[in-house]
């Protein structure tokens, strides 16, 4: 061959290269003899099993564009014509908002694999994820793809056991298996992977390896790997060998598993060149492990989420390539220390939600290359313009992100916060900061998230403020005693917003125009904000997209109008205003509403009954303390996603209908304050998830349902206080084991207390298990969280069953409730004596005995119960000496024990036999019950002459 013919070869084999590479990017190609036509079938027959929504697969058929190679997604060999590549991966991103969610829910191609995939013989590159396959299991015979060097079906629907014939791909570089969601995918047995020698990348993460022998068995022959992420795998044990020949590993993701053993971070770390480490969402506990500071060549290293207690080391200065350190959601103590002033290529350094405490280091200021810093949740106390100063002398040019939030930083807040011209996101909420906001806020023209709420700011806000702040979407200033004082009413802000917050800010009396011109929102909070105007109709309008709204706290008034068109919402709070009228239509989106604390009127039948055929998801209803009249109808089949329902405090007469009981989820029921009679429905033993059940101040009669303890058994609070309930206290409440708040009292019930009383063990336990309740029930949206009180002392274990006809003794076993708070008793007819062992009820701080027909002395060991603060044993037939004046007994007046006639002792007027005591009487009523000091010396005498003789 000649030189030129040579040349001419080479040069022909180097644009071939470069336009290979060139479509080979675009993810297409031409393949000048076109597509191998048995391929092409292959293809055609692929598609066959498939739904292509979004029309992304237009382009495969046999009309106009017949070569396969200029099909989308499909890459051919440009020589050859052989089909090397098949990306079909989603292009849709789901980022969080409903607009894209939709988008990328549209552009999944959805069904089933057909085998004709076996005909691309030549196929190296299979790219399927993000798609939807419907819960089929992998296809086993994609283990016979044997040229396959990369294979990606994560995140598209696949479920079941990952068939071991992948592990015939030996070709393979490139794996990705990531699940939909947890447990979706599962192994038993790892060995397969054994067999991928060539691999460099392989990600399980979300896969279920707990059903492993050992755990991922991951063998010597896996020299190549360079990306290795099993996060949350359900992993507690790796291995010691596991990690021996990874010389080559250069990213290592384990997280979100339960390792608890902090020895497999020194398997980890005999990796030097890792570049990418993430431990974070374990159970590793004590203090972070010093082998970490071996591996010098991180760039990113996440520790956060597990149970670190130390100090943060000093040895972080070590990592000078550091880009991301992490920390956060540890139980790490002490101070920051100024080492880390030394990691001079962070950009990301997030240390949130710990315990450290006092100033931030002055050393941060050589951080230059800082974009993010988040040390909120921790005891930082610092003056704002001092932490301000230090980070806008290093970073204020690249500083993007600054979170402080939920510290005690304290000052004022000064021009200074103008200086950081790149900043996306501050968030100084949760502080002491005062005084003004500063101008120069509105110098922050990259800004798009403000959160200043919860501290203690005031002055007045303007439009200057906000002058030059054309990308903000989300402004909170929440919980200040800040004013929003607009000039002119038809101004219209630079900024469109997703989420605003100023509740406890004046804003009013009336709404504010200008919000009316904001056309994103989501989230809106306007509550405690002195508002006194009916809802404006532009307001209902708007609220098609609006997902949170929060108008609660104000003096709005006029009616509510029907919001059936706002197919966005998810909670609304209208509680505590003047609102009247009936209850409006509202839609099926909702999730929780509260209406509490108006003057709404009217029926529930509209309301509840309006869409028969629709389900409604509303979990959280709260229409208390209103006008709301009539019968309840029976109309909830409907709402089965309840499990919050407060109508108490209203005028709802009648029974209560059958269909209460398909409320299957319900957890708190309160219909408290109303004229409800009649008996409790039977069908109520369907909830069994109820914790807090309160009927209350009603008209209901009939027995006590046995069925309360044998079908509510997780319930912990049962108040059917004030009906008209008879018959006796049934036995099969004392198998309500988790019961903290029992009230029977004022009704006409009979008979003796059981002896199983003792078996609530709830009220035997200090902890109180219902504040937990209460916090697992809460309605939390971001970083607000809307509470739903219901008016009783929630945090108390009581027992009270007073205004009834009880009699007999008061059982011995009632003492074995050591963490009783309130114990009453009273107006029955208990016999017999005060339990001897009351001196055991530690906790109780109210106690109640009287009007009964108890006998014999007080136990004198009740003078141990040191958090008693009422007790009440009057008008009964008590004798003997009162409990000495010592401790909280000391604090007793003789109210406590009138009507007592055998009773003596201090603070009664009538002495004990052999006590010297001076008798109280009434300062200044002279007459019969004054004493000179001359009958006092004659009385002392005659005593003194006693004991003389």
């Amino acid at each position: 061959m000649s030189v030129g013919v040579a040349l001419l070869f080479l040069h022909f084999l180097v644009i071939s290269t470069i336009n290979n590479n060139i479509n080979f990017c675009n993810g297409s190609s031409y393949a000048a003899a076109g597509c191998i036509e048995s391929e092409r079938e292959a293809l055609l027959s692929f598609k066959q099993d498939l739904e292509d929504p979004s029309n992304r697969l237009a382009s495969w058929n046999n009309i106009g564009v017949g070569d396969c190679c200029k099909w989308y997604g499909v890459v051919c060999d440009n020589i050859t014509g052989h089909v090397l590549e098949l990306r079909l991966r989603n292009p849709s991103r789901d980022d969080g908002s409903p607009a894209e969610y939709e988008a990328y829910e549209r552009s999944k191609i959805v069904g089933k694999i057909n085998p004709s995939l076996l005909g691309l013989k030549h196929l190296i590159h299979l790219d399927l994820s993000y798609n939807d396959f419907q819960g089929i299991q992998i296809p086993r015979f994609l283990g016979s793809l044997e040229n396959l060097m990369y294979l990606n079906i994560s995140r598209a629907g696949f479920v079941g056991i990952i068939p071991h014939q992948i592990g015939n791909l030996s070709n393979l570089q490139f794996l990705d298996l990531r699940p939909n969601y947890l447990g979706g995918l599962y192994v038993e047995d790892f060995g397969w992977v054994s067999h991928l020698s060539l691999l460099k990348h392989l990600d399980l993460s979300g896969v279920d390896l707990s059903k492993t022998s050992d755990g991922p068995l991951i063998t010597n022959s896996l020299h190549s790997l360079e990306t290795l992420r099993f996060s949350g795998c359900l992993l507690h044990h790796i291995s010691p060998l596991s990690f021996a020949n990874f010389s080559s590993l250069v990213t290592l993701d384990i997280s979100d598993n339960q390792f608890a053993d902090s020895s497999i971070v020194n398997q980890v770390l005999g990796l030097v060149n890792l570049v990418f480490l993430d431990l974070s969402t374990n159970n590793f506990q004590g203090a972070v492990p010093d082998a970490i500071q071996n591996s010098t060549s991180l760039q990113h290293l996440d520790l956060s989420r597990n149970h670190f207690s130390s100090s943060v080391p000093d040895w972080f200065n070590k990592f000078i390539d550091l880009e991301y350190l992490s920390l956060s959601y540890n139980e790490l103590q002490g101070s920051i220390p100024g080492s880390l002033g030394n990691l001079t290529s962070i950009k990301s350094l997030d240390l949130s939600f710990n315990r450290l405490e006092s100033k931030i280091p002055r050393a941060f200021k050589r951080l230059r290359h800082l974009r993010s810093v988040n040390l909120s949740g921790n005891k930082l106390s610092q003056e704002i313009s001092q932490v301000l100063d230090m980070f806008s002398a290093c970073a204020s040019n690249v500083l993007e992100s600054l979170d402080l939030s939920n510290n005690t930083l304290f000052g004022l807040l000064t021009n200074q916060i103008g200086n950081f011209k790149n900043l996306d996101s501050l968030d100084l909420s949760f502080n002491n900061i005062s005084g003004h906001i500063p101008l120069s806020l509105g110098q922050l023209s990259s800004l798009r998230y403000l959160d200043v709420s919860t501290n203690n700011l005031n002055g007045t806000l303007s439009e200057n403020h906000f002058a030059n702040l054309t990308k903000l979407v989300g402004f909170d200033a929440s919980g200040n005693s800040l004013v929003l004082k607009v000039v002119s009413p038809s101004w219209t802000p630079p900024f469109q917003l997703q989420a605003i917050g100023l509740s406890s800010c004046f804003i009013g009396p009336q709404f504010p125009q200008w919000l009316l011109s904001q056309n994103h929102l989501i989230y809106l909070d306007l509550s405690n904000s002195s508002i006194s105007d009916t809802i404006p109709d532009r307001l209902v309008k708007s609220l098609s997209q609006i997902n949170y709204l929060n108008l609660s706290y104000n003096q709005i008034f006029g009616q509510i109008p029907d919001l059936n068109d706002a197919a966005q919402l998810e909670t609304l709070d209208l509680s505590s205003n003047s609102l009247s009228g009936p209850l409006p239509l509202i839609p099926s989106s909702l999730t929780a509403l509260d209406l509490s604390s108006n003057f709404l009127s009217g029926t529930l039948s509209r309301f509840l009954c309006n869409e028969m055929n629709n389900s409604m998801r509303l979990q959280v209803l709260n229409l208390g303390n209103n006008t709301l009249s009539g019968e309840i109808p029976d109309c909830w089949m409907n709402w089965s996603f309840l499990f919050f329902l407060h109508l108490g405090e209203n005028d709802f007469t009648g029974n209560l209908p059958t269909s209460l009981g398909t409320l299957s989820s319900l957890q708190i029921l309160h219909l408290r304050g109303n004229r409800f009679s009649g008996k409790i429905p039977v069908s109520l033993q369907n909830c069994t998830e109820l914790r807090l059940f309160d009927i209350s101040e009603n008209e209901f009669v009939g027995n006590i349902p046995t069925w309360i303890g044998e079908r509510l058994s997780g319930i912990i609070l049962l108040s059917l206080r004030a009906n008209l309930f008879h018959g006796f206290f049934p036995p099969e409440l004392c198998g309500l084991a988790s019961l903290q708040i029992l009230d029977l009292s004022s009704n006409n019930l009979t008979g003796v207390i059981p002896r199983c009383i003792n078996n609530l063990a709830g009220m035997a336990k200090e902890v109180l298990e219902v504040d937990k309740f209460f916090e697992d029930a809460l309605i939390v949206y971001k970083k607000k969280v809307v509470k739903y009180p219901i008016g009783y002392p929630y945090y108390l274990k009581v027992l009270d069953l007073s205004a009834n006809y009880f009699s007999g003794e008061i059982p011995s076993q009632v003492t074995n409730l050591v963490g009783l708070q309130t114990l009453k008793l009273s107006h029955n007819f208990f016999s017999g004596r005060i339990p001897v062992n009351m001196g055991a009820m530690k906790s109780v701080e109210a106690l109640d005995f009287s009007s009964n027909r108890l006998q014999g002395e007080i136990p004198k060991n009740m003078v141990n119960l040191e958090f008693l603060e009422i007790f009440n044993i009057s008008y009964n037939n008590l004798s003997g000496e009162v409990p000495p004046a010592q401790g909280q007994f000391a604090t007793f007046d003789s109210d406590s024990y009138i009507g007592n006639e055998y009773l003596c002792g201090l603070p009664l007027r009538k002495l004990c036999a052999g006590n010297v005591s001076t008798p109280v009487y009434e300062r200044g009523s002279g007459g019969k019950h004054e004493l000179s000091w001359l009958n006092v010396s004659l009385l002392l005498g005659v005593i003194l002459l006693i004991f003389g003789v």
